[in-house]
């Protein structure tokens, strides 16, 4: 039987130093191993135990890193074990194969695009108009795909994200809040899509997922089963669905537990 396992990344099984979540006396803190610097420093952390599953999990089933990075930013990561085969990037603008972009799906990805929602040149005009330069600090555009916003969170307004998510709306576009970084992004930009052509190419019987975010939600209704951290936009939503298993921990050890649990599923009998 072939497994797709597709997961989210950041905040769901890689961590920043500010999301560690670390709350254990200091002396029983797991060790930890660095996949990813930046600019000469350290960036993003899992546990060396995670670190072993997730090579354990590459080993027997087909691991798809799945993220709203893009493909620039995602390959600063390095996962250990097995070199994946595919990879989804910008929040599934692109399918890597064997580290090189499918140009004929990038192209299905625009054509979509273009039928069925508002362009990005009037989202990104609408960001500039309205953000307030008191709590925003960067504006970018990922891969002429969609837009996103780096703010000071403390300053930010909770109003204003709230009209930005019913104006965008309204224009066929999704609104997310995660961390330091306001995303917005096409509604038919979605990391399932790309996890759907995956598995139609590895033949899957079998489709696993993880995320935590509201850009993760049509992730993981695709698959047949999935998982999400007790941190993230899902969780302070308290958003389940009936294939989806919401665990309690936060922080890197909730990407410990996730990957326990995409082992164990994988090895399950069926």
């Amino acid at each position: 039987m072939s497994v797709v396992v597709a997961s989210d990344l950041d905040r769901t099984l890689i961590y920043s130093a500010a999301a560690l979540a670390l709350t254990m006396p200091d002396a029983r803190a797991p060790r930890l191993l660095c996949v990813e610097v930046h600019e000469s420093r350290p960036l993003s952390f899992m546990t060396e135990t995670a670190a072993q599953l997730l090579t354990d999990l590459g080993d027997e089933a087909l691991f798809v890193p799945t993220t709203t990075r893009t493909r620039k930013q995602y390959q600063r990561i390095n996962l250990p074990g097995p070199q994946p085969t595919y990879a989804i990037c910008t929040n599934g603008g692109h399918i890597l194969v064997d580290g090189e972009p499918d140009r004929d799906w990038h192209a299905r990805v625009l054509a979509r695009l273009a039928d069925e929602c508002a362009p990005l040149a009037e989202v990104q005009e609408h960001l500039l108009r309205t953000a307030d330069p008191v709590w925003v600090r960067k504006h970018r555009v990922a891969e002429d795909l969609f837009a996103y916003l780096v703010v000071e969170r403390e300053l930010l307004s909770e109003d204003w994200v709230k009209e930005l998510a019913v104006w965008a709306e309204n224009r066929g576009w999704t609104v997310s809040l995660q961390g330091r970084k306001i995303y917005a992004v096409p509604k038919p930009l979605t990391k399932s899509a790309a996890l759907r052509e995956v598995a139609r190419r590895a033949g899957a019987d079998l489709t696993l997922a993880a995320g935590d975010s509201l850009l993760d939600a049509d992730l993981l209704l695709a698959a047949d089963r999935g998982w999400r951290p007790g941190h993230g936009e899902l969780a302070d939503a308290d958003w389940t669905a009936p294939a989806v298993r919401a665990l309690p921990e936060r922080g890197v050890l909730a990407g410990e537990r996730i990957l326990r649990e995409l082992l164990r599923t994988v090895r399950a009998p069926r």
